[in-house]
């Protein structure tokens, strides 16, 4: 089984073979090189994609600084999650920050998916749950962390990233200023 048709297992649920491979066939490989954008803020998503490698910062620029949201990685989905689902305006930019291979669904296909399946809402309604209790989880460290906390519970969940992503994004995922991570840094490597 591949990576993507386990991901799909996860997020959607239980699922047979026959309607795995339909949903499967309708994702296209693409590859984005370092710097290109998946997505820019205001403009429509119309796809859905799983990344097979590499790293997708998700961001939006303010007047005076950049807001990091999320730092996909393999094995992730990744998209405009409002943008995709109520055909609104995307809120994020998402650039690649590697190369990146995807595996991208357009809307349009996307939307066929419940003529395959047909308990398909009630799987779909199972995805968007687990991104909320994603979203609830991130909220809680925010709200329930101190900022050493947080970036020591990101670190040992996430210690490849340290070597691979410019440490600003790090920081201001976690909620933090520059200098706030840089001196929490200093302090675990001592």
């Amino acid at each position: 089984m591949t990576e993507l048709e386990l991901s799909i297992k996860s997020y959607f649920g239980v699922i047979d073979t026959k309607e795995l491979s339909s949903i499967v066939s309708l994702f296209k490989p693409e590859i984005l090189k370092k710097g290109d954008y998946f997505l820019k803020t205001n403009k429509n998503c119309d796809r859905l994609s799983f990344v097979q490698s590499g790293l997708l910062r998700i961001f939006l620029a303010t007047e005076d600084k950049e807001v990091t949201q999320w730092i996909s990685t393999k094995g992730y989905f990744v998209t405009d999650l409002s943008g995709f689902i109520f055909d609104r305006p995307s809120r994020w930019t998402i650039q690649a920050l590697t190369d990146v291979d995807i595996y991208t669904i357009r809307k349009s296909e996307y939307k066929k998916i419940h003529t395959i399946i047909p308990k398909w809402s009630e799987m779909e309604r199972s995805f968007i749950v687990r991104c909320f209790a994603t979203l609830e989880d991130r909220i809680f460290s925010h709200l329930s962390m101190t900022a050493e906390e947080r970036y020591y519970f990101f670190f040992e969940n996430n210690k490849e990233l340290f070597n691979q992503v410019p440490l600003q994004y790090i920081a201001s995922m976690l909620g933090m200023r520059p200098e706030t991570f840089s001196r929490i840094r200093k302090k675990q490597l001592f």
